[in-house]
């Protein structure tokens, strides 16, 4: 199906040349295309997404996410460009996501990007797709006239991929990441959508799991996450650290996720929760597209409490992990975005603690926190002032690294 992100945006103060730019992102499961005008003004956002491709796995396949790419681009772009009221001769550049995402997903949009850019004789800029997340916030914050930021920023990355900090600097329009801190093993949305699935809770399973907790107690179950060891505890001098600090060389401060699954099994098995599950995954696989009151009919006390605990015990951890870091780094501005970021435990959360803190903490629209592509559009913006665009033997990379 597509979904259709209407244009919220409204003009702002700052004049910027008037640049737009068509962005296209293939990472996952969903096939984005967007217009974005001067990195700020979206025209246009559509998103055809693959969820009921995928709900019967319960998880992303690959191979099948690639087919449904190659199915849904090219109506996905006519559509963006119509919405906004442009065609492909109009728009000033092509912007795609190189990284990080599933190979064969990814060069489903690069190639056709390559073809559009060589088509059209336009330039082809190449965005990583975790600085888009990080766009997809600044999005929102241009918005607010009153908003101004300050550096460095702390920008929280966090989806059904990624679990990722970053220290955030802008210099002459050009923005520079240091990470410093990812996970060790699963990400935080991957968690998420693998205890749904051993739940029978349904696919995805962030969502699901965000509208279930409400209805649980969050201090039935209590879960332990996992203590990483982390580069700031040896022993340094107060004038060391600052030192390692000033050279990059400061805390790190990791995630690990895997643990937390572990403990979710280990519960079911000991408190033979098993039969319900079977129960409930054959009930709601008889009814088709279940709302949230059918899966809500089909989870006794037990089940709720322990879903409520999951959430509960990774909203903490996020939040305290991040929060430290940003105490530790004296961060202006703390920004959260990705999949993740639409929970509306976690946003609570992250409003109130920082707040304690004194520290501005900016989301994206929920519509802008999971895989788009006006994000993809706007991370490009700055690389079209510069100039930084991709010669046509560029590829995919799976693997791509946030600089």
């Amino acid at each position: 199906m597509l979904r259709v992100v209407k244009n919220f945006a409204r003009a702002t103060a700052i004049i910027m040349p008037d640049v737009t730019i068509l962005g296209i992102e293939s990472s996952c499961d969903e096939t984005g295309a967007a217009v974005v005008r001067s990195g700020q003004q979206i025209l246009s956002n559509v998103v055809a997404s693959q969820i009921a491709t995928h709900q019967p796995y319960g998880g992303v396949v690959p191979e099948l996410a690639s087919r449904e790419h190659l199915r849904a681009l090219v109506p996905v772009v006519r559509q963006a460009l119509a919405e906004a009221g442009q065609t492909y001769a109009s728009v000033d550049a092509i912007a795609v996501t190189q990284g990080p995402g599933l190979a064969g997903a990814l060069l489903v949009g690069i190639s056709f990007a390559k073809a559009l850019a060589f088509a059209l004789d336009k330039p082809l800029i190449a965005v990583n797709h975790l600085e888009g997340h990080i766009h997809a916030v600044l999005l929102e914050q241009r918005q607010s006239e009153d908003a101004e930021l300050h550096f460095p920023v702390l920008a929280l990355v966090v989806s059904g991929g990624h679990t990722h900090l970053y220290l955030a600097e802008l210099r002459e329009n050009l923005w520079t990441y240091r990470n410093i801190g990812h996970t060790r093993d699963d990400a935080a949305g991957e968690a998420f959508d693998k205890v749904a699935k051993l739940l029978a809770l349904g696919y995805p399973g962030g969502p699901i799991i965000d509208r279930l907790a409400p209805h649980g107690d969050p201090l039935a179950v209590k879960f332990q996450m996992a203590q990483i060891k982390r580069r700031d505890r040896r022993d340094h001098k107060q004038g060391e650290h600052k030192q390692d600090l000033a050279q990059g060389d400061g805390p790190h401060f990791d995630f690990s996720y895997s643990g937390i699954k572990t403990a979710v099994l280990r519960y079911v098995e000991t408190e033979n929760m098993k039969p319900a599950i079977e129960a409930r995954r054959q009930a709601l696989a008889g009814i088709d597209k279940p709302a949230l009151e059918d899966v809500l009919g089909l989870c006794d006390r037990q089940t709720l409490n322990l879903v409520a605990s999951f959430q509960r015990t990774m909203v903490n951890d996020l939040v305290t992990k991040t929060l430290t870091a940003a105490r530790e780094y004296d961060v202006q501005t703390l920004f959260v975005s990705g999949g993740v970021a639409a929970n509306r435990e976690l946003r609570a959360a992250f409003e109130r603690q920082a707040g304690m803190q004194g520290l501005p903490v900016f989301f994206p629209l929920r519509a802008l926190s999971t895989d788009n592509a006006a994000m993809i559009a706007a991370a490009a913006f700055p690389k079209f002032l510069r100039r930084e665009f991709v010669a046509m033997d560029f590829s995919a990379e799976a693997g791509l690294a946030l600089r």
